[in-house]
Parts: C-alpha cells; sequence; structure tokens
C-alpha cells in the first residue's frame, strides 16, 4: 500500500506533464509559465468579491497524498482541505475545490477556473516571478528515510559516513547528492560508499527495506506517508537539505487577497491550529518560514 501511494505522489510531475498538455489543449490555454509571464491586465479579486459570490474555488490536484487526495468513497480530503476550510472561515464563503492536472495549473488560475492554487505549490525564482504567493504553510524541504533500527547510529548526514545513499534518477536528492558528498567528506573526511540510482522511489525503499542501501533522499512530506504506511519499519533523518517550503498561489494582481492569506497563516500559527492539523496528516509538525525565500 505505501509503495502504491508513495509513487503516485513521487511521479506526479512527469506523469501530469502529459495530462496537463491535453487540459491546455483541450481548452486553449496556453502551457507553461512562460505564457503567463505578462498576463493581460485584471481586474484584482477582492475579498468583498469573494463573499457577494459565496464561494471560493482552490484548485487541487486531488492525487497527492496527504496534501489533497480521494478516499475510499471519492471524496476530496486531506492537509490542504483542512486547512483551506480554516483559512476561509472568516469570510463566511463555502470552499470549493476544483480538481486539475497540474502541470496546467498556472495557466488555469489566470484563466479564472479557480481563485487559488494549494497543494503544495513550492517557491521556484521562475514562479515567484508570475505568480502571486502566500507566505509558507507547509515545508517542501527534501530529507533521508532510513531503517528504523538505524535511528541510534544515523542521526544526521554525519551518520551516512562510508554508507550507501539511494535517490531517484532525475529528482531532486540525485540533484543534490554531489553537495551532499562535499558535505558529509568536509565534516567527516570520508564520503558515500556510493550512490545507487533508481527509476523511482518505490525502488529505493525496497531497497533500503532490504539493506542495499542505508539512506533514501525525498521530500518531507512524501517521507510522513511512507512512515505512516509502514509503522515502526523506518525514521527520518532532519535537516538533510536546504530549507524549502510551498504557499498558496494566487494571481499576481490578487493583492488583498495574498495580504488576507498571510494574516490568516499567521493567526492559524499563532494559535496553534495549523500545526494540529500537520500532526494529523503529517505525523509532525513543521518548520515554517514567516517570509517567502528570497530567489534575487
Amino acid at each position: 500500500m505505501s509503495f502504491r501511494l508513495s509513487a503516485a505522489g513521487a511521479s506526479r510531475r512527469r506523469f501530469l506533464q502529459i495530462s496537463g498538455l491535453f487540459l491546455a489543449i483541450a481548452t486553449a490555454l496556453p502551457v507553461g509559465l512562460a505564457a503567463v509571464a505578462n498576463p493581460a491586465s485584471a481586474e484584482p479579486l477582492t475579498l468583498d468579491a469573494i463573499k457577494k459570490a459565496g464561494v471560493v474555488r482552490v484548485g487541487v490536484e486531488a492525487s497527492y497524498r496527504p496534501f489533497t487526495f480521494r478516499d475510499d468513497s471519492g471524496k476530496i480530503v486531506g492537509y490542504d482541505l483542512d486547512l483551506a476550510e480554516q483559512i476561509f472561515k472568516p469570510l463566511g464563503v463555502k470552499v470549493e475545490f476544483v480538481d486539475t492536472a497540474w502541470a496546467g495549473v498556472i495557466p488555469a488560475l489566470y484563466a479564472g477556473n479557480f481563485d487559488v492554487i494549494m497543494t503544495s505549490l513550492t517557491y521556484t525564482k521562475e514562479r515567484v516571478a508570475k505568480v502571486g504567493y502566500s507566505i509558507p504553510y507547509t515545508e517542501a524541504t527534501q530529507e533521508m528515510l532510513i531503517r528504523a533500527s538505524d535511528a541510534d547510529t544515523i542521526k544526521n548526514l554525519d551518520g551516512m559516513a562510508g554508507k550507501i545513499l539511494g535517490v531517484k534518477l532525475g529528482s531532486a536528492g540525485d540533484t543534490m547528492k554531489t553537495k551532499l558528498e562535499e558535505k558529509l567528506k568536509a565534516d567527516t573526511g570520508k564520503g558515500f560508499a556510493e550512490v545507487k540510482t533508481y527509476d523511482d522511489h518505490p525502488a529505493a525503499y525496497l531497497a533500503l527495506s532490504q539493506g542495499s542501501v542505508d539512506g533514501v533522499i525525498n521530500s518531507l512530506a512524501t517521507l510522513t506517508q511512507v512512515v505512516k504506511d509502514a509503522p515502526g519499519k523506518y525514521a527520518i533523518v532532519r535537516d538533510i537539505g536546504p530549507r524549502n517550503w510551498a504557499g498558496i498561489g494566487t494571481r499576481k494582481e490578487d493583492t488583498q487577497l495574498i495580504d488576507f492569506l498571510n494574516e490568516r497563516i499567521e493567526a492559524l500559527k499563532a494559535n496553534g491550529e495549523i500545526y494540529k492539523l500537520q500532526e494529523k496528516w503529517f505525523g509532525t509538525r513543521m518548520k515554517l518560514s514567516d517570509k517567502i525565500p528570497d530567489f534575487s
């Protein structure tokens, strides 16, 4: 079970590039971020307009556990759903979730298919230049999965000296492996014994369980699900990769909405509600920055 669900999240971007292309063709929307680099001027979406409509539409990918996914009955559930309900509660409006192909999610936002984007829209230099963003509401940091039996000996990256690391081909972990090796050598005088590359993360998890590798790099959110699905089998080592987060995406001109989202996220951090939801869906509290990353 854990491997199937994790595979869905891990292959998300590659699979949805194809479905997103067909969505773009069918709706005559431009594909990719370049198409919305200089979107046509539009009237900003105000809080009064949302209240008048009585609904706020949230674009999600309902196959990305535990952010938004369908339960056995087909109903969309997840961290983003619960959080969005809390965020927009003061407006007294219905929160409507629009399931969409991830590759076409930003053009669909500017086409008016929904009002905001959730489902872990991570910050990148390209996106920040073209999309309005709230402050972080979830982590998107790369961390390391180990066997639970090794938790006493592999407490940080230094514990991987002379051990075997597993990464997925083309993943963030694959990109990070050289810098991780350099840091490991600088700190301990010894690098990895070997770095093994796999076609997908589930294959790497299997290799970990069989003892062929000693650690596997993937996003924190995904790894929490692997641990949750196999109690007592795995553990997560934190502070492996540089911090990264995800925010709620809006159109650039929706500045009043962005301010509202920031105020609500700060309020939910202050009263602890956002951390309760993280513990419910991820089994851990996340380290949230108070600001959007600076890519200048």
